[in-house]
């Protein structure tokens, strides 16, 4: 193995990160060098008509200053010389840039609320059968081809002679070089790319009035896209790297870093903001099945992801943030621990997917609305409102098992929690309970791990993404968890999917 350096960039939807990549000897290690939290802001503006509506960006320009930061703390913490730089993102959004580079309008986030009704939109231009027949990705508000439909019905008249449409990696791609591509994994969940061909659907965006001149072109995880700027590299101290595409969404970078054996066994689970539930299959499955389990066929890295997008900490999350505006103070993570593992179990459960948690005002209240809907106790502390959301995730988590392993065919063995989220001990044991398998957790910066293995296969520092699994496995702890209580949670299944629609 030859000696290379690689810088990650990965992009969450509450955060991001800078890890360097560091292969040598044989081995790999990855080193952290600059994290932020980041966050999508509210605006309530006029239209025209003078109607004002809430509408929700993200500053791009945060985020770019730093990746800046990043390369300069790369440079003096790390080494003076850099072989690539891969990014990766969520799995949604992007921008329209004029000719001359200039961006047009604010990036909106996915949860912004002009969303609200494009699926239906979406679906008057072509049958949802046929699209889903094309794409094998299913229905969610947030999809790409709901946001540039939106845009050509709304915004068309912005629209200039010579602009494009980059998606979230690929903006900063153009950033860093001037890069106007985008790779598969990320192309392909937005619901424009054939699932055949990996090329965009003339047909959907012909239906959708998506001109295909605006589009990026897809390329191969692991290609050499460009390199750093020269301009920029002197101003941060650093040649100029590479630029590689990696698994572009996140999902797909944290999946090649599983450390998974036999990928008709096994159940994976990239744990964070966003709980992304499937499996590794060779090619999409797109039957009427797959279509009416809201299962999406996201393309991967030599593979297809067969999977859910189920709610995840999101929950947590923005119950966090209204505690904290209620109280005017920062809640330490290790303080909601206390509550959570004091609260008795089971006393009310909630479906993670419940629309009334999509963007509430306040997600307690929403969850408080639910209880009673469902005929539930309403808790009444914190710490039940927190173990009532990790159960009912990892209850959810087995229900989606069950479908996947139906629809695929292919029963699962054991079930691999990647990301952030596998750091919580109590939900990975939950998910072990919940779906009576052995899970194995790790490892936790997942997502970073799979973009620097990606490209170490792009740099010809590994020959292909099997060779990564031994690296991975020797780098990163993995922990073991084995199914407990399995009488109480069987109970607790039965109530809970009579609560999911």
């Amino acid at each position: 193995m030859k000696t290379a350096r690689v810088l990650a960039v990965d992009f969450g939807a509450s955060g991001g990160k800078c890890f360097a990549g560091l292969f040598s000897d044989g081995g790999f290690r990855l080193q952290e060098v600059h994290r932020f939290a980041h966050e999508a802001t509210s605006f309530f503006l006029p239209d025209h008509s003078g109607r004002v509506s809430e509408r929700t960006y993200w500053d791009d320009t945060l985020l770019f200053q730093n990746v800046v930061k990043g390369l300069r703390e790369y440079r003096r913490g790390v080494a003076e010389t850099l072989d690539s730089i891969g990014v990766d993102t969520w799995g949604a959004d992007g921008q329209f840039m004029t000719a001359d580079g200039d961006a047009m309008g604010k990036m909106y986030a996915y949860r912004d609320h002009r969303l609200d009704t494009m699926i239906d939109a979406v679906k008057a231009r072509i049958k949802a059968r046929r699209m889903y027949s094309i794409t094998g990705i299913h229905f969610q508000p947030f999809n790409v081809s709901n946001q540039l439909h939106w845009f050509m019905l709304n915004r068309k008249k912005a629209l200039s002679p010579g602009a494009f449409y980059l998606p979230v990696p690929s903006l900063f791609y153009y950033y860093l070089g001037g890069v106007r591509k985008v790779d598969s994994t990320w192309a392909s969940v937005t619901q424009l790319m054939d699932a055949q061909s990996r090329g965009w659907s003339e047909t959907v965006l012909r239906k959708l009035k998506i001109p295909l001149r605006v589009m990026p072109e897809i390329v191969a995880p692991g290609t050499v896209v460009g390199e750093l700027y020269p301009e920029l590299a002197r101003t941060v101290g650093l040649n100029s790297a590479k630029l590689i595409a990696v698994g572009g969404h996140d999902t797909a970078s944290a999946y090649a870093a599983a450390p998974v054996a036999n990928p008709d066994e096994a159940l994976i689970i990239s744990s964070g903001t966003w709980s992304l539930v499937g499996k590794l299959v060779p090619e999409p499955i797109t039957t009427r099945q797959a279509m009416d389990a809201n299962l999406s066929n996201e393309g991967g890295i030599g593979n297809v992801r067969l999977l859910k997008n189920c709610m995840g900490t999101w929950l947590v999350q923005e119950l966090k943030r209204v505690w904290q505006q209620a109280d005017g103070r920062d809640l330490p993570w290790a303080e909601m621990d206390r509550w959570t593992l004091a609260a008795p179990a089971f006393s009310a459960l909630v479906d993670p997917d419940d629309p009334t948690f999509y963007n509430p005002p306040d997600m307690q209240v929403a969850m408080m609305d639910f209880c009673r809907r469902t005929g539930q106790t309403v808790p009444s502390e914190r710490g039940t409102f927190l173990r009532m959301v990790y159960e009912s995730l990892a209850l959810k988590y087995r229900m989606v098992n069950e479908v996947i392993s139906k629809v695929s065919g292919k029963p699962s063995k054991v079930v691999h929690i990647v990301g952030g989220g596998c750091k919580n001990v109590m939900l990975n044991q939950f998910t072990a309970n919940a779906v009576g398998l052995p899970v194995i957790a790790g490892p936790e910066e997942a997502t970073a791990v799979g973009n620097c293995m990606v490209q170490a296969l792009g740099l010809g520092v590994i020959g292909s993404l099997p060779d990564a699994l031994t690296l991975i496995r020797q780098a990163f702890p993995i922990r073991d968890y084995t199914p407990q209580d399995s009488g109480r949670w069987n109970e607790a299944y039965v109530t809970f999917k009579k609560l999911v629609k």
